[in-house]
């Protein structure tokens, strides 16, 4: 279940991304089995939604914060050496990779 708070953790860790060019990776689906995968930036946070800069791209996307808390676009956050996922795994993510061992 979704919750007040988890909404406005994710918005306020994504305001501190804003503006200060933290280098994340957008990861989404396009439908029909197809996928995106590309490096961006934060440009602007809003009440409501982000703004994100794609890499050697003259275009911006605009998501929402439920679009990240519903995992419809995922996130990876580059901490100077390495990206980490923005958010953990899903439980479901986590059952299958505790049966696979």
């Amino acid at each position: 279940m979704i919750c007040k708070n988890d909404i406005s953790n994710i918005k306020a860790d994504i305001e501190e991304m804003s503006g200060n060019k933290q280098r994340i990776i957008v990861k989404g689906s396009l439908g029909r089995s197809k996928s995106f995968e590309k490096e961006a930036t934060v440009q602007k946070a809003y009440p409501n939604m982000f703004i994100v800069k794609y890499d050697n791209e003259e275009r911006n996307a605009t998501w929402s914060y439920i679009d990240v808390l519903t995992r419809t676009v995922e996130l990876e956050v580059f901490d100077g050496e390495k990206y980490s996922p923005f958010l953990p795994p899903a439980p479901e993510d986590m059952k299958r990779a505790r049966a696979t061992l």
